[in-house]
């Protein structure tokens, strides 16, 4: 599966690799792709197989459409190493970001796309019921080769929920209107109920769309399923007063909650200098 390309660069030292991240691992949040995006960006700077995009006096710096596309083919080696067949969808928009691709199954051709979609408010919330990509990706496909007949319309429908939800998105800077977060709330039920019948729902989940819908909130699993994380679409004009109590009855259940934001750059360079001084002291003491 690796790629020849980067083999002909000068040796690269060993060295020490500190990670940090905001984000709970193994909980649906691309957490796996979001290391490997950085990991591949990393080395590829250190082996001289890309440039150093950063100027002096610059905070960050982004690299050329070619070289990210560099990026983004290691990081699905990386995501083909962890999750054993991944999608390539999560490593895209870890390079890219808001513009990220739609890439088909083997993440080789995922490219990223001129439209830019809306940033969204959400809730999102960690069930802390721990899962295993790689294990409920196996499961789903067991299932789908005991059952082809009937697994097969239920995938097919997900992929249109897909590409109708993308239109959605895409409609959206362009015409602002209220009138798409209803279409929205709707894919997002229709489409939770499709991954619960596929064997990615877990009841955890369940009660995670039960609390918010009787708060006039829809929800839906995010990642792998089988535990993880939800995410719970807000519409703009969606009362502070009905987030904070969907908040509250979310933690009652033993749940970490925050109200968050969708959309966002891909891989960036940072400078240290710029750097939050909690974050480099942080890994400065290691």
């Amino acid at each position: 599966m690796l790629h020849p390309v980067c083999l002909c660069f000068r040796d690269v030292p060993s060295m020490d690799i500190l990670v940090w991240s905001q984000l709970p691992t193994g909980a649906g949040l691309g957490s796996s792709a979001a290391y490997a995006v950085c990991l591949a960006a990393a080395l590829l700077t250190v082996c001289g197989a890309i440039s150093c995009p950063l100027k002096e006096e610059e905070s960050t710096a982004r690299w050329t459409e070619e070289e990210l596309t560099l990026i983004n083919k290691w990081a699905f080696q990386g995501e083909w190493v962890i999750h054993g067949n991944p999608s390539g969808v999560d490593n895209a928009v870890g390079t890219w970001g808001t513009c990220g691709g739609t890439g088909e199954d083997t993440g080789e051709e995922t490219s990223p796309v001129a439209s830019r979609v809306p940033v969204l408010r959400i809730l999102l919330t960690n069930t802390k019921v721990p899962r295993s990509t790689k294990v409920l990706v196996a499961s789903v496909k067991e299932k789908i080769l005991k059952f082809p007949a009937i697994m097969k319309p239920v995938l097919d429908s997900i992929d249109a929920i897909s590409q109708e939800c993308q239109s959605v998105l895409e409609a959206m800077p362009a015409d602002p209107s209220p009138e798409h977060y209803p279409v929205l709330e709707e894919l997002f039920d229709i489409n939770q109920h499709h991954l619960n019948v596929i064997g990615a729902g877990h009841p955890s989940l369940d009660r995670l769309c039960r609390v918010t819908a009787s708060h006039g909130l829809h929800s839906k699993l995010t990642g792998a399923g089988g535990g993880g994380c939800g995410i719970t679409l807000l519409r703009p004009d969606t009362s502070p007063l009905a987030v904070e109590a969907a908040k509250r009855d979310l933690c009652a259940c033993g749940f970490e909650c925050w109200e968050t934001r969708i959309g966002a750059p891909g891989v960036m360079l940072h400078s240290s200098s710029y750097l939050p001084a909690d974050l480099l002291c942080l890994l400065t003491a290691s």
